[in-house]
């Protein structure tokens, strides 16, 4: 086992932990690490008004410079509304939507509501 997949463990345990907050807070898991050609998202929730709900999750084993939401950068966040549009496609009168990021940091879940937008 390489620092990989002790990477990846953290990050679907982060996932995990990221999901259920969000269930806790109203919010229904519809899908996960949606994938398509030139993008990906994390997690994809319907909250309680109907609105859909992308996430992406980013994780740090303690707090660090910046946090992890500072680690969302422009050319991530292309790659997760290009997803979005793709993911999108399946429904014929798409509902509202907005993209939020769940940081998971020294043990600490925080939660960022309306992270970015679609125009970046």
């Amino acid at each position: 086992m390489g620092e990989h997949d002790t990477t990846s463990a953290r990050g679907r345990r982060a996932e995990e932990r990221a999901a259920q907050h969000l269930e806790a807070h109203g919010l229904r898991v519809v899908g996960r690490n949606f994938r398509c050609r030139g993008g990906e998202i994390d997690l994809v929730l319907c909250a309680p008004d109907g609105t859909l709900v992308f996430v992406e999750v980013r994780s740090r084993a303690q707090a660090s410079h910046g946090g992890a939401g500072a680690s969302i950068g422009a050319a991530k966040r292309r790659r997760i509304v290009l997803a979005a549009r793709h993911y999108l496609l399946r429904w014929p009168s798409p509902p509202p939507c907005r993209f939020d990021a769940v940081l998971v940091e020294g043990g600490q879940v925080q939660w960022l509501r309306a992270a970015f937008d679609a125009d970046g």
